[in-house]
């Protein structure tokens, strides 16, 4: 089910989306004189897919000084041939929102509707279990983005630098060596006392040292099932704490097989990358 952590994108953002494709007027529109001829747009699944954004799309439409119609919120499971929202105005406001509105749809609900998928099947095998997006987002979509992660089910993994704790080898090798990090794990977390502190691994032994040293997330990357799951035994046997992070190629296609060991989280962007969902705009002229 979604997490109801949904937020509304600023009108800015809804602006930019709409001087992108219109900076300076439609020209066709304005060449076939159609302009303020009263019409109807709707936009309908293809597919099941989950719906994101449809607020910010009525918005666009309202904005332009149409009448519109949310039908379908953001986070619900639409089946196909189902209608997300329409909009009744002057055919020129709807030309303008038509392209921006689809796009906005189709690639908000293609991340939502795979977060969803990949939360689905990884449920399927450990019901407790989180599917957290990384931060590996095209720059300048990740409001959209994360308000699709959300919709889908899933949470962010990390928003950015400066809201969490999490070492990588990369900080390692400025340290001298581990050696240093474990000694020092201790001070930043009495330091960071409102944070957790997550720690990267690649295998067993790291793992059981940032477990020792009270590593409050150890994320393990790029190990496979099967040497997963005896980490993670061995992990919990040391500190129950602890919560273990499976990262590295994590996919819809491997979602159960790496829940299956035990992991507490699930550490992906693959939900960031495939198709966008399909979604069908249909426009009519209407009388009146």
């Amino acid at each position: 089910m979604p997490e109801n952590i949904y937020y509304r994108l600023p009108d800015s953002e809804i602006e930019r989306f709409l001087m992108e494709d219109c900076p300076y007027g439609d020209l066709t529109t304005a060449l076939l004189d159609i302009g303020p001829r009263l019409g109807r747009i709707s936009f309908t699944t293809r597919h099941e897919t989950v719906a994101c954004c449809t607020e910010e799309a009525v918005r666009l439409f309202e904005g332009l000084g149409c009448l519109a119609d949310l039908l379908q919120p953001t986070g619900a499971v639409a089946g196909v041939g189902v209608v997300l929202l329409q909009a009744r105005g002057p055919a020129g406001a709807l030309h303008m929102g038509w392209k921006a509105a689809l796009i906005l749809l189709e690639a908000a609900a293609g991340i939502a509707t795979r977060t969803h998928n990949l939360v689905r099947d990884a449920r399927s095998v450990s019901p407790n279990i989180e599917v957290v997006a990384t931060r590996k987002i095209f720059s300048g979509t990740k409001a959209v983005a994360t308000k699709a992660v959300y919709a889908g089910g899933g949470l962010p993994h990390r928003l950015g630098l400066s809201e969490s704790v999490l070492v990588f080898a990369q900080h390692v090798a400025f340290l001298g060596g581990e050696e240093e990090l474990w000694a020092r794990l201790p001070q930043i977390k009495a330091r960071a006392k409102e944070k957790k502190i997550g720690v990267e691994v690649t295998g067993e032994a790291g793992a059981l040292r940032a477990a020792r040293a009270g590593a409050d997330i150890i994320q393990v990357d790029k190990l496979g099932p099967e040497e997963l799951a005896a980490l993670v035994k061995a992990v919990k046997a040391v500190a129950p704490q602890a919560a273990v992070a499976a990262a590295g190629g994590i996919t819809l296609d491997n979602a159960r097989s790496y829940a299956a060991t035990g992991v507490d989280l699930l550490v992906t962007s693959a939900m960031y990358w495939g198709k966008p969902a399909d979604i069908k705009a249909a426009m009519e002229a209407t009388a009146g």
